[in-house]
């Protein structure tokens, strides 16, 4: 799992009608982290910033769809 999600395990409880999911996982994005965007922040050239989808590297997020296999968003 990369570092910008997080994963825990909720409470399952024994009269749950449900099947259990024993992982649930969330996206953390540094954008969350980030008040105020600071001067001179390096800049991908124009190339990779469409194949990132942002100008800067301290904003970008990956994004793996087989990472999420099993885990409940």
């Amino acid at each position: 799992m990369h570092p910008q999600y997080n994963c825990f395990e909720p409470f399952i409880g024994p009269f749950d009608p449900c099947p259990p999911v024993t992982v649930k996982c969330y996206s953390t994005p540094p954008n969350l982290f980030m008040g105020f965007q600071p001067p001179n922040l390096p800049q991908f050239n124009p190339y990779d910033a469409l194949k990132y989808g942002t100008l800067w590297p301290a904003l970008f997020s990956p994004y793996d769809p087989k990472s999420w296999k099993g885990a409940s968003v």
